[in-house]
Parts: C-alpha cells; sequence; structure tokens
C-alpha cells in the first residue's frame, strides 16, 4: 500500500510536466496524461503514414509511363472518395465511436499486411504500384481527419484551444521521423517490409484509442459513446455540409488553400526543371549529375519545411491561438501564401520560391492545420465523424484536381509558361480563402446553439 509520501510524489509528477509542457501550452495537472497520449497517438499516425509515402512514390515511378500515371491518379482518388466518404458516413452513424476509430485503423494496417503477402506474387507485384499510390491517396487523408475528429470529441472547446497546438506537436515529430526511417530502412530490409512497419504503428494506434476513450469516460461522464440517434444528423456527409453555411464556408476555405499550395508545387517543379536543364546546357553538370542535384535540392526543401513547421508548432501555434483566436490562426495562412505570391509575381527565381514556399508549407503543416482542426470544436458528432471526412478528404483532392485543371489549361491549352502568371493567380485565390478565414469565424459567432453535443453548439442550416 502506497505510503502518504509515496501519493504526494504520485500526484505531484502531473504538476511538473505541465510546468514542462508549459513552454508550448498551457495544460493542466488533470489533463496532462491524455493530452501526451494523445499525441504520442498521432505521433505514431503520421509516422506511419510518412513511411509509407516514399514506398508509393517508388513504386509507381518504377512503372513505364509512372510520372503520368501520377499525375491522373489525383482525379481517380477524388472520384473514389466520393464513393468511401458516404460508406465511411453509413457505419459512423450505426456504430460505436471509438469502435468506429479503432475499426478502421485496424482495417488500414491489415490492408498493409495484404499488401505485403500481394508483393510477393510476381503477376501481381507488376502492377501493385498503381493500385497502391490510388489507395495510400485515401488513406492517409482518412486517417488523420479521423484522429481529429476523435480529438475534437475528447477535448471541450476550451480544452481544444490549449491543448490542440499540444497534439499537433506529435504530429509534427511523428512527420519527421517517418519521412526518416525509409532512407535508414529500405536499404537494409528492403521497400516492402516497410509496410509492415506502418501496419504496426497503426495497431499502436489503435491501442491508443482505446487506452484515451477509456480514461476519458471514467473522467467524465459527458463522454458518451453511444450509437448516434436516428433523429441525430445522420444524413450523410455531403449532404451535412450542403446544409449548414459554417461547413460549407470550410469546405470552399479547403479547396482554396489546397489549390494555392498545389499551384506553388508546380511552379517550384518547374523552376527546379529549368535549373536543372540549364545546368546540363551549359556543362556544368551531365544529366545523371542533373538528377542527382533534383533530388538533393528536393530532399533539402522538405528537411527544411519539415524542421521549421515542428518550431512553429512547438512555439508559435498555441501563442497565436491563445492571444489572437481561431481568426488569427487561420489567417496566417492566406496572409504567407499572398507574401509568397507577391515575392514570385516580382522575382520568379528558384531561390526565392524555395523561401516562400518553405514558409508557406511549413504554415500549413502547423499553425494552419492546429486552426482547421480548432474549427470543429463546436459542431455536433455527426459532423465530426461525417462531414470532416468529407471536406478533409474529398475537398482536399478536389483543389488538387482543380490546380491540374489550372495547369492543363494555362500550361497546355494556352501556353502560358511564364510562371508569374500562376504566382499572380495565387495571390487572388490567396486573397479570396483569406476573405473565407474571416466570413468562417463569424458565421460560428453567428450561428445559435440548437442541439448540444459534448457541450458545443451546432452551427444552423444555410
Amino acid at each position: 500500500m502506497p505510503t502518504l509520501g509515496q501519493e504526494t510524489i504520485a500526484k505531484s509528477r502531473p504538476a511538473r510536466t505541465a510546468r514542462v509542457l508549459a513552454m508550448f501550452t498551457r495544460v493542466l495537472p488533470g489533463e496532462v496524461t491524455t493530452a501526451l497520449l494523445m499525441a504520442l497517438n498521432v505521433f505514431l499516425l503520421l509516422a506511419a503514414c510518412y513511411v509509407i509515402k516514399p514506398v508509393r512514390d517508388g513504386l509507381i515511378l518504377a512503372m513505364p509511363r509512372g510520372a503520368e500515371f501520377k499525375a491522373y491518379l489525383g482525379g481517380a482518388i477524388a472520384l473514389s472518395l466520393l464513393v468511401i466518404v458516404p460508406l465511411y458516413a453509413r457505419v459512423a452513424s450505426q456504430v460505436r465511436k471509438v469502435r468506429l476509430v479503432v475499426g478502421v485503423t485496424l482495417l488500414f494496417a491489415a490492408q498493409l499486411v495484404l499488401f505485403f503477402f500481394a508483393s510477393a506474387v510476381p503477376a501481381l507485384e507488376q502492377r501493385i504500384g498503381l493500385v497502391f499510390y490510388a489507395w495510400v491517396g485515401v488513406f492517409n487523408m482518412m486517417v488523420v481527419a479521423q484522429f481529429w475528429a476523435f480529438a475534437n470529441d475528447v477535448y471541450s472547446e476550451e480544452q481544444g484551444r490549449r491543448l490542440f497546438p499540444l497534439v499537433g506537436l506529435g504530429a509534427s515529430l511523428g512527420a519527421v521521423l517517418g519521412a526518416a526511417v525509409p532512407g535508414l530502412l529500405a536499404r537494409t530490409v528492403g521497400v516492402y517490409p516497410l509496410l509492415l512497419v506502418s501496419a504496426a504503428l497503426l495497431v499502436g494506434c489503435a491501442c491508443l484509442t482505446l487506452t484515451v476513450h477509456g480514461r476519458e469516460a471514467r473522467a467524465r461522464p459527458a463522454l458518451k459513446d453511444e450509437v448516434p440517434r436516428r433523429d441525430d444528423e445522420s444524413t450523410g456527409s455531403f449532404r451535412i455540409v450542403s446544409r449548414h453555411r459554417y461547413l460549407v464556408l470550410i469546405a470552399a476555405f479547403t479547396v482554396l488553400f489546397t489549390w494555392v499550395n498545389t499551384n506553388g508545387e508546380f511552379i517550384i517543379d518547374v523552376l527546379l526543371s529549368r535549373a536543372a536543364s540549364e545546368s546540363v546546357a551549359s556543362g556544368a553538370l551531365d544529366r545523371a549529375g542533373s538528377r542527382a542535384w533534383t533530388v538533393a535540392w528536393k530532399g533539402q526543401f522538405f528537411f527544411g519545411v519539415n524542421l521549421l513547421s515542428l518550431l512553429l508548432q512547438a512555439l508559435v501555434a498555441s501563442r497565436i491561438v491563445r492571444h489572437g483566436g481561431v481568426r488569427a490562426a487561420l489567417l496566417v495562412f492566406p496572409l504567407v501564401a499572398l507574401l509568397d505570391a507577391t515575392m514570385l509575381t516580382v522575382a520568379p527565381l528558384l531561390l526565392v520560391v524555395r523561401i516562400g514556399k518553405t514558409l508557406e508549407n511549413a504554415v500549413d503543416y502547423s499553425i494552419n492545420n492546429t486552426a482547421r482542426n480548432l474549427l470543429w470544436l463546436p459542431t455536433t458528432t455527426a459532423m465530426k465523424y461525417q462531414a470532416k471526412q468529407a471536406i478533409d478528404t474529398f475537398f482536399v483532392r478536389l483543389g488538387d484536381v482543380t490546380s491540374a485543371l489550372t495547369v492543363y489549361v494555362m500550361w497546355r491549352a494556352r501556353e502560358i509558361t511564364d510562371v508569374r502568371w500562376y504566382a499572380a493567380l495565387n495571390l487572388v485565390l490567396s486573397l479570396a480563402a483569406a476573405w473565407l478565414a474571416l466570413r468562417i469565424v463569424a458565421t460560428d459567432r453567428e450561428d445559435a446553439p440548437e442541439e448540444p453535443s459534448a457541450g458545443a453548439a451546432r452551427p444552423r442550416p444555410a
């Protein structure tokens, strides 16, 4: 039986940990354990996603016409989500929330194991690249959206504003570590065993989800794990989005910021390709050296983005939310993208786009990601688990598809090869995204409570 001194030490540990975590955000002693478990959960989840990301690209690019197929698959993924998201919504309206999250996570883990065994069959291995690329495009969006839906369910609005930046720090760390794993293991254990590594990480996520739910259900009677009532808003992901002005604005903002971001990636690829071609033409590099230089440039770029994202998540995100609220946090990405587009319009140089896109992507992965997930705190359970899946998967892919159509029309049909025109388009889109960010927060404040959902108000229908 613990002594009084031992009990005092045990009670003081969360308080000491809370003081350490104060450098990132304000955490109350009673919140420490769950917050760290949630951060660990999303750490493993993002690591699982990034472990297989290079496998996805490596498999499809090794195929004949792989780069061409890769460009087309964005549209195919968006179309597949039109079927998958409604199916997910139907299941979400009929099963308990924790079973939904754990079940879907384990289902994806099992599918990774199936891909691993399929790779041992020569006839299947030759064609696995296309299927696996499309599968990852669905997987890495659905599991992340699902985790944040669960986080929105666990925390109240006040807790979420304080603790989401800390949970997001786990995501940033997981992305950094997960991106490093393939380079360390691929040459020693091979490519396909990385699928089993990712599957094992997902099993860990499922266990942590059960642990967190068990802790919070005992501590908070309001957090119930019930099947949604038939009179609840369980009418399908896309229909829920269309019925609420607040959700329509979030969906539009999602399409716009993804469109801007993907346009920026195209500008990088164009300027990088031109720089490599000029090096070959001048005799500074041969073709093999040009490819190596391009790969090294991309690697340094991604490392810079991930490192800056980690720093912003750790030191800036919580402070912006604390002092400026969700409105300020949501405005950061459009304003940074506006600055990036303005600089590129004036000086379309590789160094300029590298600096601008490093900052833009880092802000997207940290502050913008935190802000967008905070938007779901004052919504119902059906919105969190159904509408959020539609917005965080289909509408993100819709932004990618819109960017691809933009490139096709301007680059191919109109033969507009000056990247300043694409930067100018991003300038206009960034202004529109900033306006939408302001409207989203204003709409949230205008909407009156209709039906409580774990203490949160539901936005009015449009």
